[in-house]
């Protein structure tokens, strides 16, 4: 529950600054912050380049923005293992996605999840590859409890016009979660669940954008993946960030590669 409760803080974090900035005086958001458009906020920063001139929410959620991109892989990430396939599983799954759906297609338009409590992640960071809007309520109730057609996250994706489609959703599980908890929401024979792992991130901002050989040292591309090298460079080792993790692109197609799709399996190995 401790753990829960930490990403719920720190999910909180990154998304104040949404929040805060959309009340404005006598209540009303400012004219960026206004959904209508289904356009993103904007920025002057985006990228872990920006990391040493922004505050430590940002460095953070900039890290994480990254990692939860759609290519991400290495010692960062750990993946579920494939279950061996059957027929049950498949209709489960469909079953699951088909609920998912029919919940989320209310928020086609962004204003409309933001009336029901979701909020940008990361709204500092641009050109992200996906947008997640997080519902902090639904994320804490995930940890405990699974309703198919109520997730914890919605992902948009920026269309060529620079306004907001809804891709799909994002389901959350407790950092304790065990394998046989998370094929019970979602069968591991047909999705696998991930979870953001091993991070170092420096005690101080400046230090984000430090490279060793070339390579950046923090962050979910560093190469410090281990507590022994994080504290001897003098980082802060997260053993894993948030809990586990699984994408259901549910608008992106109707079969289940699709919609369960390797987002985060690029020949990775689970651990």
């Amino acid at each position: 529950m401790k753990s829960s409760v930490r990403s719920l803080c720190l999910i909180v974090a990154l998304c104040a600054p949404a929040v805060l900035g959309a009340q404005g005086r006598g209540g009303s958001p400012p004219a960026q912050a206004r959904p209508s458009s289904q356009q993103p906020p904007s920025s002057p920063r985006g990228g872990l380049a920006g990391a040493a001139s922004v505050g430590m929410n940002d460095q953070v959620a900039m890290a994480v923005e990254e990692s939860m991109s759609a290519h991400m892989d290495g010692p960062h990430l750990d993946l579920t293992p494939v279950r061996k396939a059957t027929r049950a599983d498949s209709i489960r799954a469909a079953q699951v996605a088909a609920e998912l759906r029919r919940g989320i297609a209310k928020y086609k338009e962004v204003s409309v999840a933001m009336a029901d409590g979701y909020q940008m992640f990361a709204p500092h960071v641009t050109e992200q590859p996906v947008y997640h809007y997080i519902n902090p309520k639904r994320t804490m109730r995930e940890a405990a409890r699974f309703v198919a057609a109520e997730p914890s996250s919605l992902i948009y994706r920026k269309r060529a016009d620079g306004s907001l489609e809804l891709y799909g959703a994002m389901y959350t599980a407790a950092v304790r979660a065990t394998l046989d908890e998370l094929d019970s929401r979602v069968p591991l024979s047909v999705a696998r669940w991930h979870r953001h792992v091993n991070y170092c991130f420096p005690t101080e901002r400046r230090r984000m954008s430090e490279t060793r050989n070339g390579m950046p040292l923090f962050g979910p591309v560093g190469i410090l993946s281990t507590r022994k090298e994080c504290e001897a460079a003098g980082g802060e080792f997260t053993p894993q960030l948030f809990g586990w993790m699984l994408h259901a692109n549910v608008f992106a197609g109707t079969d289940q590669k699709s919609i369960w799709g390797a987002d985060h399996a690029h020949g990775h190995t689970p651990h």
